[in-house]
């Protein structure tokens, strides 16, 4: 299999099914373990970032960023799968999420900052990194 061949997620969830197909795995593909994996995983994904400025995290050596890209497609990989097993059309998922934040964050009061929505202007709890 090449990656020429997995153009769109619905194609990546398919490879990924039979994947696990092939193997016998369904029965360790549940919805429990898999969210505990993409945990592990994303997890994983904080390593090559330990210890990072926030410059050298913007400025990642080649074996850094190969690290980076493995951990992300690892992570996309139990996220599509866990969609899959559940169910849930990732794409429409994600455009009804794009949606709701942006009315929790409509433009003229999220603009140039990073509060939470819930987190009130002038909160001395807010720190904006």
């Amino acid at each position: 299999m090449s990656h020429q061949d997995i153009d769109s997620l619905d194609t990546l969830r398919q490879r990924i099914r039979e994947f696990a197909q092939v193997r016998a795995w369904e029965p360790y593909h549940t919805p429990k373990n898999l969210v505990m994996a993409l945990s592990v995983e994303a997890a994983e994904l904080l390593e090559p970032f330990q210890w990072l400025t926030a410059e050298q995290s913007q400025q990642l050596s080649a074996a850094q960023h190969e690290a980076v890209r493995q951990e992300i497609a690892d992570v996309l990989i139990y996220l599509t799968r866990l969609a899959d097993v559940l169910g849930i059309d990732l794409l429409d998922a994600a455009a009804d999420k794009l949606e709701l934040n942006a009315r929790k964050y409509p433009v003229d009061k999220a603009h140039g900052n990073a509060r939470k929505y819930s987190c009130p202007p002038g909160d001395s709890d807010f720190q904006n990194d």
